[in-house]
């Protein structure tokens, strides 16, 4: 049975009343929605189980500059701040000054919680995933788009799970998404691609950490309603584009220092691995749709463009859909892996999918 670890996971879960989802009581690293030792999904998923570090806590990092925004200049993301970027973004909402207080209140909680987690999993918090999370107004991500309505007043739940926000995608759970981005190891200057937007949340934090942080949704609707939720928080170096992130994003010149999915991939696609610069890193959940034995893989690249891969823990995410799913499996891809990180803990049963 695996630890309890926290979530991680855009995965497939029994919808339950409104926004939550409901898992079994065994959870695990999640890929988009969340992990946490068996939680009810809250919108999304909720996912634990997987224990095991990936790659250590890291270096702390330094933050790059923030791009001066709107609430930032009126003095902080105030409850004024908040509506208006919603109203930006073209997603409406009726949360009252009361409501929005009681979420600031919650959050120093969340934030301990997720310290801790990182220090538990990885031995240490790295000072930028931490600064990262405490920046990016967790609400102002939380929004059903099919729906169109918003739940922000459940951001920093005690018990984190993944929510629901429309067209069979969730936003994942956040000790999930701090592991995924701790292990990560982003830096100042680097560039980013996430395969998987979702809700957007993941590539805002790794934006207030990274030069340039770019995403790729398969969903159109979802990616376009979600394009427009970056500018009004100032976070003018996220770019966006719907797509299939099988064949990553080429047009960039230079490729990427670290590649992102959010979505469980039944191998790593080839044309990802030819946009991971040297010395890159590549975290991907590997299985099978909706069954048992999905694990983390780390991949990195070599200055001699040789690449590496580590087992890590194991998860549970909703399947990467596109050109993958007719496309066999190249027989030069990566798949298999060695051996497991130290002390990483086999995944526990998935949640049943309805």
């Amino acid at each position: 049975m695996a630890a309890d670890t926290g979530p991680l996971a855009r995965s497939g879960v029994r919808r339950e009343r409104g926004d939550r989802f409901a898992l079994g009581r065994r959870s695990f690293l999640a890929g988009g929605a969340g992990l946490a030792g068996g939680a009810g999904l809250a919108g999304g998923a909720g996912l634990a189980g997987g224990a095991g570090l990936a790659g250590g806590a890291g270096p702390a990092l330094a933050r790059p500059a923030v791009a001066a925004d709107a609430a930032a200049a009126a003095g902080g993301w105030t409850h004024a701040a908040y509506v208006e970027a919603m109203r930006r973004s073209g997603r409406p909402t009726d949360q009252t000054e009361a409501q929005f207080a009681a979420i600031q209140a919650r959050k120093p909680d969340a934030l301990r919680r997720i310290a801790s987690y990182l220090k538990e999993r990885l031995g240490a918090a790295d000072p930028a995933v931490m600064r990262a999370f405490a920046e990016v107004p967790r609400e102002y991500f939380q929004y059903n788009y099919a729906d169109r309505h918003s739940f922000a007043g459940e951001a920093y739940e005690s018990n984190p799970k993944p929510w629901a926000i429309g067209y069979g995608s969730a936003l994942s759970d956040y000790l999930g998404q701090a592991y995924m981005t701790q292990v990560a190891r982003p830096k100042p200057e680097y560039v980013t691609l996430e395969i998987g937007t979702g809700s957007g949340f993941q590539s805002a934090l790794l934006s207030r950490i990274v030069q340039r942080a770019y995403t790729i949704e398969i969903i159109e609707p979802l990616g376009h309603a979600v394009s427009h939720i970056f500018a009004p928080l100032g976070y003018d170096n996220v770019r966006s584009r719907v797509g299939d992130g099988y064949y990553g994003w080429p047009e960039v010149e230079g490729g990427f220092d670290v590649i992102m999915l959010t979505c469980a991939a039944e191998y790593a696609p080839p044309d990802l691995f030819k946009q991971l610069k040297p010395g890159g890193r590549m975290v991907i959940p590997i299985g099978q749709p909706f069954k048992r034995g999905q694990f983390l893989y780390i991949y990195t690249k070599d200055a001699r463009g040789k690449i590496h891969s580590r087992k890590d823990v194991g998860v549970f995410f909703i399947p990467m859909t596109g050109a993958i799913t007719r496309t066999p499996r190249p027989s030069a891809a990566p798949l298999t892996h060695p051996a497991a990180a130290p002390g990483a803990a086999a995944a526990a049963a998935p949640a049943s999918t309805e």
